[in-house]
């Protein structure tokens, strides 16, 4: 049987792919799906405030760019996890 220790992180392409797909989706894959949540909760938060706070006439980009800045923050943060996972798995595995 295979634990979670030695089994194979998910691919850091994968992730990448998942977190430009929906914010906070590269976190879960990855096993942390608190920060992910969060990153979700957050955008969604910011992007409603700032579509409130703007007026009509802004375009869908400037009225949800808080939103969006916290979802183009989580798309390195979650390749970067991704990556480290992937090196670590990769060190522990070549050492056996």
């Amino acid at each position: 049987m295979i634990s979670a220790i030695n089994r194979q992180p998910t691919n850091p392409y994968l992730v990448l792919a998942l977190a430009v797909l929906a914010p906070g989706a590269g976190h879960v894959a990855i096993g942390e799906p608190q920060r992910g949540l969060g990153f979700a909760f957050f955008t969604v938060l910011l992007a409603a405030l700032t579509w409130h706070f703007s007026t009509p006439d802004q375009s869908f980009i400037g009225r949800a760019a808080a939103g969006l800045f916290v979802w183009a923050l989580s798309i390195p943060d979650a390749y970067k996890l991704a990556r480290i996972k992937a090196e670590i798995w990769k060190t522990k595995s070549a050492a056996a």
